[in-house]
Protein backbone atom coordinates (compact mmCIF):
# COMPACT_ATOMS: atom_id res chain seq x y z
CA UNK A 1 0.00 0.00 0.00
CA UNK A 2 1.42 3.56 -0.69
CA UNK A 3 2.32 5.89 1.88
CA UNK A 4 -0.50 8.17 0.66
CA UNK A 5 -3.09 5.81 0.97
CA UNK A 6 -2.00 5.29 4.70
CA UNK A 7 -3.63 7.05 7.71
CA UNK A 8 -0.34 7.58 9.13
CA UNK A 9 3.19 8.19 7.68
CA UNK A 10 6.39 7.41 10.14
CA UNK A 11 9.80 8.90 8.07
CA UNK A 12 12.56 7.17 9.88
CA UNK A 13 16.54 9.13 9.62
CA UNK A 14 19.14 6.84 10.53
CA UNK A 15 22.84 7.53 9.31
CA UNK A 16 24.05 4.14 9.45
CA UNK A 17 23.48 1.91 5.64
CA UNK A 18 20.00 -0.57 5.70
CA UNK A 19 22.34 -3.18 5.81
CA UNK A 20 23.98 -2.46 8.94
CA UNK A 21 22.38 -3.95 12.13
CA UNK A 22 21.05 -0.91 12.98
CA UNK A 23 18.99 -0.62 9.74
CA UNK A 24 17.98 -4.64 9.55
CA UNK A 25 16.46 -3.86 12.87
CA UNK A 26 14.45 -0.36 11.79
CA UNK A 27 13.35 -3.17 8.68
CA UNK A 28 11.59 -5.46 11.37
CA UNK A 29 10.09 -2.57 12.87
CA UNK A 30 8.39 -1.28 9.48
CA UNK A 31 7.36 -4.73 8.28
CA UNK A 32 5.77 -5.19 11.87
CA UNK A 33 3.84 -2.12 11.86
CA UNK A 34 2.84 -1.82 8.29
CA UNK A 35 1.68 -6.06 8.63
CA UNK A 36 -0.05 -5.43 12.18
CA UNK A 37 -2.05 -2.12 10.82
CA UNK A 38 -3.10 -3.41 7.61
CA UNK A 39 -1.69 -0.62 5.52
CA UNK A 40 -2.90 1.64 7.62
CA UNK A 41 0.71 3.09 8.94
CA UNK A 42 3.12 3.12 6.38
CA UNK A 43 7.27 3.36 7.76
CA UNK A 44 9.72 5.05 5.42
CA UNK A 45 13.41 4.49 6.37
CA UNK A 46 15.90 7.61 5.07
CA UNK A 47 19.49 5.59 5.94
CA UNK A 48 22.75 6.80 5.01
CA UNK A 49 22.17 10.05 6.37
CA UNK A 50 19.68 10.78 3.90
CA UNK A 51 18.14 13.80 5.33
CA UNK A 52 19.85 14.31 8.58
CA UNK A 53 23.72 13.53 10.45
CA UNK A 54 23.14 11.74 13.73
CA UNK A 55 24.40 14.88 15.53
CA UNK A 56 21.27 17.08 14.01
CA UNK A 57 18.64 13.80 14.44
CA UNK A 58 17.90 15.04 18.24
CA UNK A 59 16.88 18.22 17.11
CA UNK A 60 14.98 17.38 14.19
CA UNK A 61 12.66 14.77 15.93
CA UNK A 62 12.68 17.07 18.72
CA UNK A 63 11.08 20.28 16.56
CA UNK A 64 8.65 17.95 14.59
CA UNK A 65 11.03 18.79 11.10
CA UNK A 66 11.05 14.73 10.95
CA UNK A 67 8.71 11.94 13.13
CA UNK A 68 10.90 9.68 14.05
CA UNK A 69 14.84 9.28 14.22
CA UNK A 70 17.66 7.20 15.58
CA UNK A 71 20.94 8.80 17.48
CA UNK A 72 23.75 7.72 19.26
CA UNK A 73 22.63 8.13 22.74
CA UNK A 74 26.01 10.41 23.75
CA UNK A 75 24.17 13.06 21.19
CA UNK A 76 22.03 14.21 23.95
CA UNK A 77 24.97 14.56 26.27
CA UNK A 78 24.68 18.78 26.17
CA UNK A 79 21.28 18.53 26.93
CA UNK A 80 20.83 15.65 29.92
CA UNK A 81 24.84 15.15 30.59
CA UNK A 82 23.77 11.99 32.18
CA UNK A 83 23.45 9.90 29.57
CA UNK A 84 27.24 9.40 29.09
CA UNK A 85 27.05 6.76 31.89
CA UNK A 86 27.14 4.23 29.45
CA UNK A 87 30.74 5.58 28.61
CA UNK A 88 31.98 5.54 32.51
CA UNK A 89 34.79 3.08 32.21
CA UNK A 90 33.92 -0.32 33.22
CA UNK A 91 30.73 0.23 35.24
CA UNK A 92 29.06 -1.94 32.48
CA UNK A 93 31.33 -4.79 31.94
CA UNK A 94 28.96 -7.39 30.73
CA UNK A 95 26.14 -8.16 29.29
CA UNK A 96 24.28 -8.83 32.34
CA UNK A 97 24.57 -5.37 33.86
CA UNK A 98 24.12 -4.06 30.48
CA UNK A 99 20.58 -5.57 29.96
CA UNK A 100 19.83 -4.74 33.71
CA UNK A 101 20.67 -0.71 33.13
CA UNK A 102 19.08 -0.51 29.69
CA UNK A 103 15.85 -2.59 30.62
CA UNK A 104 12.69 0.07 30.36
CA UNK A 105 11.64 1.80 33.19
CA UNK A 106 15.17 0.65 34.82
CA UNK A 107 16.94 3.17 37.74
CA UNK A 108 19.67 4.13 34.62
CA UNK A 109 17.54 4.03 31.68
CA UNK A 110 14.20 5.31 33.09
CA UNK A 111 15.65 8.86 33.98
CA UNK A 112 17.56 9.47 31.18
CA UNK A 113 13.80 8.30 28.94
CA UNK A 114 12.36 10.81 30.99
CA UNK A 115 15.07 13.50 30.34
CA UNK A 116 14.88 13.30 26.99
CA UNK A 117 11.04 13.82 26.64
CA UNK A 118 12.30 16.83 27.72
CA UNK A 119 13.74 18.02 24.43
CA UNK A 120 10.13 17.61 22.47
CA UNK A 121 10.76 13.88 22.03
CA UNK A 122 9.98 10.22 23.34
CA UNK A 123 11.90 7.39 23.38
CA UNK A 124 10.75 4.45 21.84
CA UNK A 125 13.11 1.90 21.74
CA UNK A 126 16.66 1.37 22.33
CA UNK A 127 19.60 -0.24 20.22
CA UNK A 128 22.20 -2.17 21.16
CA UNK A 129 25.56 -1.49 19.79
CA UNK A 130 27.60 -3.98 21.87
CA UNK A 131 30.76 -3.00 24.26
CA UNK A 132 34.12 -1.35 23.58
CA UNK A 133 37.32 -3.15 23.08
CA UNK A 134 40.75 -2.59 22.97
CA UNK A 135 42.81 -3.43 19.97
CA UNK A 136 47.23 -3.54 19.68
CA UNK A 137 50.12 -5.30 18.06
CA UNK A 138 52.47 -7.66 20.02
CA UNK A 139 50.33 -8.17 23.43
CA UNK A 140 47.34 -6.83 25.11
CA UNK A 141 46.68 -4.00 26.98
CA UNK A 142 45.96 -5.73 30.22
CA UNK A 143 46.65 -2.70 32.38
CA UNK A 144 46.75 0.94 32.44
CA UNK A 145 50.50 0.39 32.56
CA UNK A 146 50.21 -0.92 29.17
CA UNK A 147 48.47 2.23 27.74
CA UNK A 148 50.81 5.26 29.60
CA UNK A 149 52.43 6.71 26.94
CA UNK A 150 50.59 5.80 23.86
CA UNK A 151 48.12 7.24 21.25
CA UNK A 152 44.65 5.67 21.18
CA UNK A 153 42.07 5.61 18.97
CA UNK A 154 38.62 6.95 20.68
CA UNK A 155 34.89 8.05 19.88
CA UNK A 156 34.04 10.35 22.05
CA UNK A 157 35.50 13.03 25.04
CA UNK A 158 34.24 11.09 27.78
CA UNK A 159 36.35 7.87 26.42
CA UNK A 160 39.17 10.41 26.19
CA UNK A 161 39.14 10.96 29.52
CA UNK A 162 39.41 7.70 30.18
CA UNK A 163 42.49 7.25 27.97
CA UNK A 164 43.86 10.26 29.75
CA UNK A 165 43.32 9.16 32.83
CA UNK A 166 45.39 5.94 32.15
CA UNK A 167 48.33 7.79 31.12
CA UNK A 168 47.66 7.78 27.37
CA UNK A 169 47.02 10.12 24.33
CA UNK A 170 43.62 9.76 23.37
CA UNK A 171 42.96 10.99 19.47
CA UNK A 172 39.33 10.84 17.63
CA UNK A 173 39.60 9.10 14.43
CA UNK A 174 36.39 8.21 12.86
CA UNK A 175 35.27 4.37 12.24
CA UNK A 176 35.86 4.39 8.53
CA UNK A 177 39.50 5.72 9.02
CA UNK A 178 40.53 3.38 11.58
CA UNK A 179 42.32 0.77 9.40
CA UNK A 180 44.79 3.48 8.32
CA UNK A 181 45.65 4.73 11.09
CA UNK A 182 46.48 1.06 12.00
CA UNK A 183 48.14 0.36 9.34
CA UNK A 184 50.51 3.74 9.64
CA UNK A 185 50.93 3.69 13.23
CA UNK A 186 49.42 7.38 13.82
CA UNK A 187 47.62 5.49 17.14
CA UNK A 188 49.38 2.57 18.74
CA UNK A 189 46.46 1.35 20.57
CA UNK A 190 42.46 0.96 18.83
CA UNK A 191 39.18 1.08 20.59
CA UNK A 192 36.04 0.10 18.73
CA UNK A 193 32.95 -2.27 19.15
CA UNK A 194 34.37 -6.31 17.79
CA UNK A 195 31.99 -6.11 15.28
CA UNK A 196 34.02 -3.11 13.72
CA UNK A 197 36.72 -5.64 14.02
CA UNK A 198 35.04 -8.33 11.41
CA UNK A 199 33.38 -5.85 9.53
CA UNK A 200 36.47 -3.74 8.39
CA UNK A 201 39.19 -6.74 9.23
CA UNK A 202 41.01 -5.25 11.53
CA UNK A 203 42.77 -8.31 11.90
CA UNK A 204 45.09 -7.51 8.79
CA UNK A 205 46.33 -4.47 10.84
CA UNK A 206 46.39 -5.40 14.81
CA UNK A 207 47.04 -8.77 16.15
CA UNK A 208 45.06 -8.80 20.26
CA UNK A 209 41.89 -7.83 21.38
CA UNK A 210 41.39 -6.90 24.40
CA UNK A 211 38.29 -7.45 26.12
CA UNK A 212 37.74 -4.51 28.36
CA UNK A 213 34.19 -3.75 27.96
CA UNK A 214 34.88 -0.28 29.19
CA UNK A 215 32.14 1.36 27.88
CA UNK A 216 28.70 0.51 26.34
CA UNK A 217 27.68 1.59 22.81
CA UNK A 218 23.67 2.11 22.84
CA UNK A 219 21.66 3.87 20.11
CA UNK A 220 18.00 5.23 20.49
CA UNK A 221 14.64 5.53 18.33
CA UNK A 222 12.65 8.92 19.18
CA UNK A 223 9.65 10.22 17.75
CA UNK A 224 8.35 13.98 18.08
CA UNK A 225 6.27 13.70 21.45
CA UNK A 226 3.50 16.01 19.95
CA UNK A 227 3.11 13.70 16.71
CA UNK A 228 3.29 10.82 19.20
CA UNK A 229 0.33 12.27 21.44
CA UNK A 230 -1.56 13.17 18.20
CA UNK A 231 -2.15 9.70 16.91
CA UNK A 232 -4.81 7.63 17.43
CA UNK A 233 -4.52 4.74 20.36
CA UNK A 234 -4.74 2.18 18.06
CA UNK A 235 -1.76 3.56 15.89
CA UNK A 236 0.36 3.78 18.83
CA UNK A 237 -0.27 0.80 20.41
CA UNK A 238 0.61 -0.80 17.37
CA UNK A 239 4.04 1.28 17.37
CA UNK A 240 4.74 0.47 20.53
CA UNK A 241 4.43 -3.36 20.43
CA UNK A 242 6.33 -3.11 17.30
CA UNK A 243 9.09 -1.32 18.97
CA UNK A 244 8.86 -3.76 22.31
CA UNK A 245 10.00 -6.73 19.26
CA UNK A 246 12.70 -4.80 17.43
CA UNK A 247 14.42 -3.92 21.04
CA UNK A 248 14.25 -7.66 22.42
CA UNK A 249 15.34 -8.13 18.80
CA UNK A 250 18.20 -6.19 18.68
CA UNK A 251 19.73 -6.81 22.15
CA UNK A 252 19.09 -10.65 21.86
CA UNK A 253 20.97 -10.54 18.16
CA UNK A 254 23.79 -8.14 19.45
CA UNK A 255 25.90 -11.16 21.69
CA UNK A 256 25.63 -13.68 18.75
CA UNK A 257 27.00 -10.97 16.32
CA UNK A 258 29.74 -10.32 18.69
CA UNK A 259 30.02 -13.99 19.36
CA UNK A 260 30.78 -14.27 15.28
CA UNK A 261 33.24 -11.29 15.32
CA UNK A 262 35.06 -12.92 18.34
CA UNK A 263 35.46 -16.24 16.37
CA UNK A 264 36.01 -14.44 13.11
CA UNK A 265 38.97 -12.65 14.92
CA UNK A 266 40.65 -15.73 16.30
CA UNK A 267 40.16 -17.64 12.98
CA UNK A 268 42.20 -14.96 11.23
CA UNK A 269 45.00 -15.12 13.84
CA UNK A 270 44.08 -12.60 16.38
CA UNK A 271 44.98 -13.35 19.90
CA UNK A 272 41.36 -12.81 22.27
CA UNK A 273 42.95 -11.61 25.91
CA UNK A 274 40.47 -11.39 28.67
CA UNK A 275 41.64 -9.46 31.58
CA UNK A 276 41.32 -10.90 35.30
CA UNK A 277 39.44 -9.18 38.15
CA UNK A 278 43.35 -7.73 39.34
CA UNK A 279 43.76 -5.96 35.90
CA UNK A 280 39.87 -4.94 35.77
CA UNK A 281 40.49 -3.18 39.31
CA UNK A 282 43.87 -1.66 38.65
CA UNK A 283 41.43 0.11 35.44
CA UNK A 284 38.69 0.70 37.63
CA UNK A 285 41.33 2.84 40.32
CA UNK A 286 42.56 5.13 37.25
CA UNK A 287 39.15 5.81 36.11
CA UNK A 288 38.23 7.98 39.36
CA UNK A 289 38.69 11.12 37.95
CA UNK A 290 36.40 10.36 34.69
CA UNK A 291 33.86 9.23 36.95
CA UNK A 292 34.54 12.41 39.60
CA UNK A 293 34.27 14.59 36.17
CA UNK A 294 30.81 12.58 35.66
CA UNK A 295 28.99 13.57 39.13
CA UNK A 296 30.21 16.70 39.16
CA UNK A 297 28.41 17.52 36.13
CA UNK A 298 25.59 15.67 36.53
CA UNK A 299 24.27 16.37 40.06
CA UNK A 300 21.54 14.16 41.77
CA UNK A 301 20.72 12.80 38.73
CA UNK A 302 23.70 11.45 37.61
CA UNK A 303 24.63 10.04 41.31
CA UNK A 304 21.76 8.43 41.49
CA UNK A 305 22.05 6.75 38.12
CA UNK A 306 25.73 5.77 39.02
CA UNK A 307 24.84 4.24 42.42
CA UNK A 308 22.35 2.18 40.54
CA UNK A 309 24.68 0.76 37.96
CA UNK A 310 26.68 0.13 40.83
CA UNK A 311 24.62 -2.34 42.47
CA UNK A 312 23.84 -4.26 39.61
Amino acid sequence: MSAQAADTTLRISLQLPLKSHLGQNLALFKDEVEAASGGDIAVEIYDSAQLYKDKEVPQAVGSGAIEMGVASLTRYVGDIPAVDIFYQPFLFDSEEKVRKAVAPGSPVRGPIDDAIAGTGSTVLWWQAYGGAIMLSNGGPVATPADMEGKKVRVFGKTLGDFVEAAGGAPTIISGSEQYLAYQRGTVDIGMTGVSGVQSRSLWEVMDTITVTNNADIEFIVVANTEFWNGLPQEHRDIIAAAAAKAEQTVRDDMAAIEARAYAAAEENGMTIYRPTAEELQAWREVSAPVYEAYLAKTGDMGKAMMDAARGF
